[in-house]
């Protein structure tokens, strides 16, 4: 399968002033990277070009360099990015606006959470973030429940010091069997304000077509009391780049989990898509979405169309290495 967008993908970083291993609970998240103290200095990234025949670099950016050792973080060569928007939830089904309400997934959004799981269970996966609403998690737990590695994930709970003290894991081989969930409202679906819970045609019907149509598709205005796409979006790549881009500069291959509207922000910013282009982008339940991210570039592969085509993992040679690392597990 080939490259899937004519699209730039933008690599933007904040400066990281220092890291650990192990939970930090001022930022109720999993930190993996291990860098010195931030400076000025930097090293360039570039931006990738993918189309349906060839990748091309374009102009580059910049990434923090080390002041100490006037050298630049150490990356590994190759890390895997998965975008899943969550199966089909009870307001979905029901064509309610849903926004930031807590609904869990139909029995078909179960299925289809499993389907994608199926899709990427040969692609690595070291730690996965996804949204404070439960149709997401839902999702990522059932996606990596048919991971063929068998690793268990654990949702980690940094939401207060007993939280984080009560579910320590003290065995260092259990740990190493388990994948980090993390968790954040950052990732969470457009907020709709009084739409939430009414029925869309009966919105439509009550207000004009034209008028819901707006609300929903413009780029920079709000329904009534709630989120603009561009509002979302200012939160949820704000964190993708705090939080989520230095782990797959420090070589961690990374799952998200999330919705339409929050999806389509990361899209947006990655792809380097212009507000009337990311509003008509539909993301399809269920289905996963691959980037890799090689040399500071994220390149678009699109979805993997299942397990059992062999193309799938022959993106790149460490795909089908893991692959094959796979395979000999299970024999």
């Amino acid at each position: 399968m080939a490259a899937s967008t004519s699209q730039h993908a933008l690599v933007s970083i904040k400066p990281r002033c220092s890291a650990s291993f192990g939970h930090d609970r001022r930022a109720g998240n999993v930190r993996f990277v291990s860098a010195t103290n931030c400076c000025p200095t930097s090293r360039k990234l570039g931006l990738v070009c993918a189309s349906n025949s060839q990748s091309s670099v374009i102009e580059p950016t910049q990434l923090p360099s080390s002041p100490e050792s006037g050298s630049t973080p150490k990356k590994s060569g190759e890390s895997a990015l998965i975008l899943i928007r969550h199966g089909e939830s009870l307001w979905n089904e029901k064509n309610l606006f849903t926004g930031c309400v807590d609904v869990p997934l139909t029995p078909k959004g179960v299925k289809e959470a499993i389907e994608a799981g199926k899709r990427i269970c040969n692609i690595p996966v070291d730690v996965i973030y996804t949204s404070s609403l439960i149709r997401a998690q839902m999702t990522a737990m059932l996606a990596m429940m048919q991971h063929r590695r068998k690793k268990v994930p654990i949702i980690v709970h940094n939401e207060s010091e007993r939280a984080h003290q009560w579910s320590q894991v003290y065995s260092e081989e259990t740990k190493k069997q388990s994948i980090p969930v993390i968790t954040a409202w950052q990732l969470n679906e457009r907020m709709y304000g009084e739409l939430q819970g009414l029925n869309k045609q009966e919105t439509a019907d009550r207000f004009g077509k034209d008028q819901v149509h707006e609300w929903r598709r413009s780029y920079d205005i709000p329904p009534p009391n709630g989120e603009s796409l561009e509002m979302c979006a200012e939160r949820a790549v704000s964190y993708f780049k705090d939080q989520i881009i230095p782990q797959l500069v420090a070589g961690k291959h990374v799952m998200i989990a999330a919705h339409g509207n929050s999806l389509r922000s990361i899209i947006m910013h990655l792809d380097k898509l212009t507000s009337q282009e990311v509003i008509s982008l539909e993301l399809s339940t269920g289905i996963p979405m691959l980037y890799i991210f090689k040399e500071g570039k994220f390149i678009r592969r699109g979805s993997p169309a299942g397990p059992s085509e062999a193309g799938v993992y022959a993106y790149t040679k460490n795909l089908a290495k893991y692959r094959q690392k796979l395979d000999g597990m299970v024999q």
